[in-house]
């Protein structure tokens, strides 16, 4: 085996005693670089490393850098607490008592508002009664020295014209009666109450019977609205702290998102005030009532067993039956779709109807009402556009299963929570004016239809059952949904502001915050207006809140970033930085280890 070179010189050097052995193999050390040469050197790496800080850094960071909006989180955290706004429900009821002095109005009013303060557990929501006195001239067939036909003189006392009349009680003078008998209107807001002459209050006296009727009708009527806007609140309130815990058990709290303690919240005995069974009514009647939304789709079907009918005159029938219910809804809008659809089976999941003899009809058990709807063969879309579809279906069965209806009730309608409505029309009722053989379906034959579509309708917006007054109904529709869409606007801003915490790395783009100011700026307007009893300008504040705060939260430039781990960012830039960075970061160090050698030399040659 071969000696290495450098072994080779080593033997033969020492053989030769050096000589011109060692001359001929002696290493050359390469040239010294000139000065030149080395400031050059200095100059091309400098310029790398100028051109990186300079240029490369500024341009890396504005391109990978997350542009993150400055949010108000204490606020939105507030509103979320409860801490921005205690929502207040001062409903102004107006007494209209024309055969009353003005003292012994005055003095009825105060007493009965006592009264009412004394039955009221629910201080967010009560009744401020104020007295409209209509003053009339005495005539000779007048009880009291008051005329009950002569031309009226009002007077106005303690109303708000800005503030909303929920509801106006007249006072009727009657000889023939000893007792007070209060009657509401159906179609209006005027609750009739008819006295004695013996029932108007003593100026010194501090209840009446008159005062505590009047107390007692007024509590019932605005119970369940009462305890509705209380459940709502008793809910959030529940979801607020769920979401303070879950959070700072996860060791992310922040001093900004502490929660409002229940036992400080003035909220606090909404337990007195909705127990345990009106709760379960409450949870099931918002469990059936669709979400709420600015404008609704309604698709009114007309499904048929058989070839007939196979056209109907749903334009007219809508326009006289269906048409005034949606025109009374102020805080939505809907559109209406119809269709017909002939030969419509069963869905496979349902049971064939039985027939009861007895009662010589068809059954439908009332376990298979839920899979009635043949998903699969009927057009019956989830949603169209941007807002939700309630749908109603007609279905006529065929002549040999009719009457088709519901086993052990008897029923020929169900509802469907959430989602819509359905009606058996049987052909075989002379009531209906539906021969077996007529193929048209006429507005006489529909209208049972739509009435029952309507209440149905009532039910899926979430109105509620009393008082029997349809405007006292949207009225206090109004209300709740104010309401809600406070609190859901108000929960909504939390979990943004929440998210912004826990997620640092996640966007926040300037969009978002305009989203969120205008959702902040609506609620305070929503709040002013609840406190000052305008719940009409209070529900469309609400509804913008709750439409801008949903923008805001859903944002898709926030969800594409909302999961980026640090491992990706390594992932990405390692073979970057490494082919890149090594010669720069050598090719510096040497640079620097030159220099500093020669400011060695240069001192110790000093």
């Amino acid at each position: 085996m071969e000696d290495p070179p450098q072994e080779k010189v080593e033997k033969i050097s020492k053989a030769t005693n050096g000589g011109p052995v060692k001359a001929i193999f002696q290493l050359k050390k390469p040239p010294e670089e000139s000065s030149a040469s080395i400031r050059m050197r200095g100059l091309v790496i400098a310029s790398f490393w100028v051109i990186v800080i300079f240029f490369g850094l500024p341009i890396w960071w504005w391109t990978t850098s997350i542009h993150r909006e400055k949010l108000p989180l204490q606020e939105m955290l507030e509103w979320a607490d409860g801490k921005a706004c205690k929502p207040t429900f001062p409903l102004q009821i107006v007494i209209n008592a024309p055969f009353m002095s003005h003292d012994e109005a005055h003095h009825l009013v105060r007493i009965t508002q006592h009264a009412l303060d004394d039955l009221n557990e629910f201080s967010a929501h009560h009744l401020r009664l104020k007295l409209r006195q209509s003053l009339t001239t005495p005539h000779n067939n007048s009880i009291n020295g008051f005329s009950k036909t002569s031309t009226e003189n009002h007077y106005f006392t303690g109303i708000n014209e800005e503030e909303e009349t929920a509801l106006t009680l007249k006072l009727s003078l009657s000889d023939s009666i000893s007792m007070t008998h209060p009657k509401l209107r159906s179609h209006s807001t005027l609750l009739d109450v008819t006295y004695g002459a013996s029932q108007i209050p003593s100026l010194s006296s501090t209840s009446s019977t008159l005062a505590n009727v009047m107390a007692n009708a007024l509590q019932d009527m605005f119970a369940e609205e009462q305890a509705s806007i209380a459940y709502i609140l008793s809910t959030n309130l529940a979801n607020s702290n769920g979401q303070y815990h879950s959070l700072s058990g996860g060791g992310q709290s922040t001093p900004a998102s502490q929660s409002v303690a229940p036992s400080r919240d003035p909220r606090s005995g909404l337990n007195r005030v909705v127990p345990s069974d009106l709760a379960a009514k409450l949870a099931r009647r918002t469990t059936r009532a669709a979400k709420y939304a600015p404008l609704y789709h309604i698709t009114i079907s007309l499904f048929t067993s058989s070839a007939i009918p196979s056209f109907w005159d749903i334009e007219t029938a809508i326009e006289e039956h269906f048409a005034p219910l949606l025109n009374s809804f102020a805080i939505s809008n809907f559109t209406i779709d119809t269709q017909v659809q002939l030969y419509a089976s069963f869905s496979p999941s349902v049971r064939q109807p039985e027939y009861n003899s007895e009662s010589g009809v068809w059954t439908l058990r009332e376990e298979d009402l839920s899979g009635f709807i043949n998903a699969a063969e009927w057009p019956l879309g989830p949603s169209i556009g941007t807002g939700p579809t309630l749908n109603f279906v007609v279905y006529v069965p065929d002549k040999s299963m009719s009457p088709l209806v519901i086993q052990n009730s008897h029923a020929n309608s169900w509802l469907i929570p959430q989602w819509g409505g359905v009606m058996i029309l049987n052909p075989s009722m002379p009531e209906l004016g539906l021969p077996h053989s007529q193929p048209f379906l006429t507005k006489e034959a529909i209208q049972p239809a739509l009435l029952t579509f309507s209440h149905q309708l009532l039910s899926l917006l979430g109105a509620p059952e009393s008082p029997s007054s349809f405007p006292l109904q949207l009225q206090s529709l109004t209300r709740v949904r104010a309401a809600s869409l406070l609190l859901s606007a108000s929960s909504t801003m939390g979990s943004l502001a929440r998210l912004t915490v826990a997620l640092p790395s996640i966007a926040i783009p300037e969009n978002v915050a305009f989203a969120v100011g205008k959702t902040l700026s609506h609620l305070h307007q929503t709040c002013t207006c609840l406190k000052s009893g305008r719940f009409r300008a209070a529900m469309d504040y609400a509804r913008i809140a709750e439409a801008e705060a949903e923008k805001g939260f859903f944002e898709k430039s926030m969800v594409g970033q909302v999961y980026f781990p640090d491992e990706h960012k390594v992932a990405v830039y390692l073979p970057l930085l490494g082919p890149v960075g090594v010669p720069l970061v050598m090719g510096a160090l040497k640079e620097i280890k030159r220099t500093w050698n020669v400011l060695k030399s240069r001192r110790t040659g000093r």
